[in-house]
């Protein structure tokens, strides 16, 4: 599934996209706020990339590839909804991760806003949710102005740093649900 916002181009992603993933994925400050780290090398990269080629088939959505509409094949950053388990009454994720020449932009909100409404418009989902670090307060803001709320917090005594739970409910189903 294809989305074009004001500013963006949304595509699924494709194999040949690991370079672009493991430029963005394997920079530290991309991963600031992620204590896993940068992914550690391209082979890492293909085999996350091999997981979210899965998810189209499999469900229905997933990962996206993003650029810019003027741009569509320099790839800015990679989001999208995901199936994750082992979240109490969660069970649909959203998640991006932008090169660092993409943010303070409101690049980050358009992708988020355009996943969030495809995933309720488009592909039914009753009820999106995301994690993120509790010092990471730009993406708790873009997550805020699409109108996520915080729902919980999830500590975390390996790193030290928890993450705050944010949902929101597809208002068009009226259900509540995974």
């Amino acid at each position: 599934m294809l989305i074009e916002t004001s500013r963006l181009l949304l595509r699924p992603v494709e194999a040949n996209d690991v370079h672009s993933l493991f430029a963005i994925y394997g920079d530290p400050q991309t991963h600031q706020f992620n204590p896993r780290g940068p992914y550690p090398d391209l082979e890492f990269a293909r085999e996350k990339l091999n997981g979210w080629l899965r998810e189209w088939p499999d469900y229905g959505f997933g990962h996206w590839a993003v650029a810019l509409n003027t741009q569509p094949d320099n790839i800015i950053g990679f989001g999208g909804l995901s199936i994750r388990e082992g979240y109490e009454n969660h069970r649909v994720f959203l998640g991006y991760r932008f090169a660092t020449s993409a943010w303070g932009k409101g690049l980050a909100t358009e992708f988020a806003s355009a996943a969030l409404n495809s995933g309720f418009e488009h592909f039914g989902i009753p009820q999106i949710s995301a994690t993120v670090r509790e010092n990471h307060l730009a993406s708790q803001r873009v997550l805020e102005k699409i109108g996520m709320q915080k729902v919980g917090f999830q500590g975390d005594p390996v790193h030290g740093v928890g993450s705050y739970i944010f949902r929101q409910t597809n208002h068009q189903t009226g259900r509540r649900g995974n």
